[in-house]
């Protein structure tokens, strides 16, 4: 680490502590040069997570797009911000296990398995958009399958 004093690259650590609730360590660091002490923060350096569209395109994951779509569909809902935001987080780090690629199919799966758990009138509406139903006989089968208490199909990670 370079001094921000006097740039020299000879340094010791003083003190080490956790920061941002255990997200980076926090170090304490004197330069051997000077004499001067200043801080550095170290942080994982995550890899993006790239959403593969139908289309083929490719962008990056945006925690803020479930959250959207989500609140549409649990509008006027017994869903707190909170909810709606623990639940994109659950999806991201679900996502991030399998690795840093998505295809938007997975991502509306995981979505709809986590709202089933949440809403269950959120997740038919969430359905009603992502599964693209064209009839009141598509609602019908949904809900049945919802009241049977069958799993939602999910497609499984693509194999690397």
């Amino acid at each position: 680490m370079r001094c921000p004093s006097c740039a020299a690259f000879d340094d010791k650590v003083v003190d080490s502590r956790l920061a941002d609730d255990g997200l980076a360590i926090r170090r304490r660091r004197e330069c051997l040069g000077c004499g001067r002490r200043f801080t550095t923060f170290e942080r994982i350096d995550e890899v993006a997570l790239v959403v593969v569209k139908r289309s083929g395109s490719r962008e990056p994951f945006r925690r803020s797009k479930i959250v959207a779509g989500v609140r549409a569909a649990a509008k006027n809902r017994p869903v707190s911000a909170e909810q709606l935001e623990g639940l994109a987080g659950d999806v991201e780090e679900a996502l991030r296990l399998e690795g840093s690629e998505a295809s938007s199919a997975r991502v509306g799966a995981i979505v709809l398995e986590r709202l089933r758990a949440l809403d269950e009138v959120a997740y038919v509406r969430f359905a009603s958009v992502y599964k693209g139903f064209d009839d009141p006989g598509d609602f019908e089968r949904e809900v049945l399958t919802l009241a049977q208490g069958e799993p939602p199909p999910v497609p499984p990670p693509p194999a690397d």
